[in-house]
């Protein structure tokens, strides 16, 4: 496999985070471990095709943890790695910030739809 080579830390973590199926990955598995029916059950508007793809390609980037257990019926679990929690935690202003401007978010005109006027959400000084 070839090496990338990245021109600034944006694109290197936009390339491991890869779309927004990972980063929503991530936020499950932030309380703690997760079988995979249970996360496939939290994650809505996913395919378990899907699924099983981004999780596999999250593991080989060292974001998750894939533990198996000896038993009947077979168990998997995920968990986040060290590195998969710094990810998260270098996401959390970004999900802020989702969320103080979500409503303009939720405006803006997709697909032909007709455009907007969103109210800008309320910040302060301070952000």
């Amino acid at each position: 496999m070839k090496r990338r080579t990245y021109t600034c830390g944006v694109d290197a973590a936009i390339d491991v985070m890869g779309g927004k199926w990972k980063a929503l990955i991530l936020w499950e598995l932030s309380e703690g471990p997760l079988r995979f029916g249970e996360l496939r059950r939290r994650m809505h508007g996913i395919s378990e095709r899907v699924l099983i793809v981004q999780v596999r390609e999250m593991e080989t980037a060292g974001l998750l943890h894939r533990e198996q257990f000896n038993q009947v019926p077979p168990r998997v679990e995920y968990s986040l790695t060290e590195f998969g929690r710094s990810l998260l935690e270098a996401m959390m202003p970004l999900a802020e910030w989702g969320e103080r401007n979500m409503r303009i978010i939720e405006a803006i005109p997709r697909d032909g739809d007709a455009p907007a006027d969103p109210q800008p959400a309320a910040t302060t000084a301070t952000g």
